[in-house]
């Protein structure tokens, strides 16, 4: 059995010898970039390997893009080969907040066409509620793999700043804002120049899309807040953004578990959106 949305604290517990099974520990914290390697080194899930979401999910920085601009695919494409993913790997991707830094893994790899990619349902808060193993230190990838080379991020999922002008008065698409309700309207900007947001779009903060323990909700909870969500629109044309299109995977996770599947993810986002002044802004 083959896993593509979440996994199982019980059903990961039962692989961390399988040879055909990687993990990875994507924890971060965007104010201090040091926090999630370091909470790594202080105990992880056996067998899992740390990633980090600037230096390894990330491409550079410009003047012109986001704050964390999607890498260059053939560099993304050698280090999954270094990790040793390969096409018949089940990866696991875990964190401590919800998932909210380990979606941006799940969603670049299945942008490359992995498809056996999960995250940990309740990620490793949950993992230590259970009094499950942990190791501390570093650990290595345990093979390298190959046949990553020349793969490209499916542009059919992306979408870019000038695509997201071009339907902004279009009714029959979908903006949504994963960001926290105070950011999307502006109130309190933590991170960026310019507070607001695109015009247009609506607010389904990532947040929402959890049980109180940080699980998922269920399928069917999910599906109906999304159907209601779209009013209609077709999954299609949702467009999911956030502030530097991490979160927002959040919620592109989310509606492939309420089996709502095509929605799109503008990786730019609003930190990406918000640096030209030509781009209109709300409020």
């Amino acid at each position: 059995m083959t896993y593509s949305t979440l996994v199982s604290i019980e059903t990961l517990a039962s692989h961390l010898n399988d040879p055909d099974w990687l993990i990875f520990d994507c924890r971060f914290d965007l104010n201090d970039l040091d926090w999630g390697f370091s909470q790594y080194q202080a105990g992880h899930i056996p067998g899992a390997v740390y990633v980090h979401l600037n230096e390894d999910l990330s491409g550079k920085i410009t003047s012109k893009s986001s704050r964390h601009p999607l890498p260059d695919p053939q560099v993304f494409a050698a280090k999954c080969d270094a990790w040793g993913i390969q096409p018949e790997v089940q990866v696991v991707v875990y964190d401590h907040a919800g998932g909210s830094f380990a979606d941006r893994m799940w969603w670049m790899l299945r942008a490359i066409g992995h498809q056996q990619v999960a995250v940990l349902d309740g990620g490793y808060p949950k993992w230590r509620a259970e009094n499950r193993p942990v190791l501390q230190g570093i650990e290595k990838p345990r093979k390298p793999g190959s046949g990553m080379a020349g793969v490209r991020f499916n542009s059919q999922l992306l979408l870019n700043a000038d695509d997201i002008e071009n339907i902004l008065d279009n009714p029959a698409y979908r903006l949504i804002d994963a960001r926290a309700p105070e950011r999307f309207s502006g109130s309190v900007e933590p991170l960026d120049p310019v507070p607001g947001h695109i015009p247009g779009a609506i607010n389904r903060y990532y947040g929402l899309d959890l049980n109180p323990d940080g699980t998922f909700k269920s399928a069917d909870v999910l599906k109906a807040e999304y159907q209601s969500l779209l009013n209609g629109i077709s999954p299609e044309n949702a467009i999911v953004y956030c502030g530097s299109g991490v979160t927002s995977c959040h919620l592109l996770v989310a509606m492939e578990v309420a089996g709502i599947k095509g929605a799109r993810l503008y990786a730019g986002s609003w930190s990406e959106w918000c640096k030209d002044p030509a781009r209109p802004k709300f409020p």
